[in-house]
């Protein structure tokens, strides 16, 4: 059965997550057993019961979340259902890219670790944070970032749904563009938990590194599925422009709310939410309420799924 696959990014990571696959299934005890020997330590331990702060370091939730959503992947095609289509937000990608056929699980999952890697160490380079900004229409948080802009540099860096966005920059612009939005009736505005300004013009050193670091791995580096991309929320069937989309995906933008437009717009079937959380769920509802998702955060749902599937 054809169906469309939706992958989740950081943040949505939490202590337990995947546990009861790994009970459940023997794909998901593979998955752990050889991601563990590839990142040369227990991630099935971090993210089974290890510290919550530990796991929420960005290189450790991005393999953590991409092994997850592997095993429910793994688990799905078990059941005889394939990706007709896919997309991943921001870390996302990459597991979506595993189930498009691009990547290979190992590849992939040494690939974010050191995008992880990478990610942080720009951070303490040049200093930044993020923001969301919710209850808020695009054009007035467009113009609260503008506003803040003589503070430093600031972005909208997350285009999650309409009323929904993330802004990313400069520490002091950051918060600049906060008070604004608090000013102008934003229902909320708030500082994230991150470790810098992901998706903004401060990531941009770290492109190359990542295509270099990409480059040395041998994957099929084909596309057996349209893969959406967050970078200009079109469907990509072209391989050869994959690398340079998720370089320029760390200073660029994330069009979520366009590229679930696109998926509506070319497949009405099945929608799952393939990995931990139910954010990208709950995104979909403010986005295309007639495009329902499934999230399969815990193995149950997966049961639940194919039962309706049958």
């Amino acid at each position: 059965m054809d169906c469309a696959m939706l992958f989740p990014g950081q943040a949505s990571q939490y202590v337990g997550m995947g546990r009861d696959y790994y009970d459940a299934c023997e794909v998901a005890r593979e998955t752990y057993k050889a991601a563990n020997e590839a990142l040369g330590f227990d991630i099935a331990a971090l993210s089974f019961e290890g510290d919550l702060d530990e796991l929420t370091k960005t290189h450790n939730a991005q393999p953590a979340i991409l092994v997850h959503s592997m095993v429910v992947y793994r688990a799905l095609v078990k059941q005889g259902l394939t990706p007709r289509a896919v997309a991943g937000h921001s870390l996302g990608e990459f597991s979506a890219l595993v189930a498009a056929g691009y990547f290979e699980l190992i590849d992939a999952l040494l690939i974010v670790r050191k995008r992880g890697e990478l990610m942080y160490e720009a951070g303490l380079e040049r200093p930044g944070n993020m923001a969301a900004v919710i209850g808020m229409d695009e054009e007035n948080v467009q113009g609260c970032v503008a506003d803040a802009a003589d503070s430093g540099v600031v972005v909208v860096a997350n285009f999650n749904s309409p009323g929904q966005f993330a802004i990313s920059g400069e520490i002091k612009a950051v918060d600049r563009a906060v008070e604004i939005a608090k000013e102008r009736g934003a229902k909320r505005a708030m500082r994230l938990q991150v470790s810098g300004a992901f998706h903004s013009p401060l990531m941009e050193e770290t492109s190359d590194a990542l295509i270099g670091y990409i480059n040395r791995f041998k994957s099929p580096g084909r596309l057996d599925c349209a893969w959406i991309a967050n970078v200009t929320g079109d469907a990509v069937e072209d391989p050869g422009r994959v690398v340079d989309l998720l370089a320029r995906q760390l200073s660029s933008p994330v069009l979520w709310t366009r590229s679930m437009q696109t998926l509506s717009d070319m497949y009405q079937g099945p929608i799952f939410e393939v990995g931990p959380g139910k954010v990208l769920t709950g995104l979909m509802k403010r986005i295309v309420r007639e495009s329902p998702v499934q999230p399969l955060t815990e193995a149950a749902n997966l049961e639940k799924a194919v039962q309706r599937k049958e």
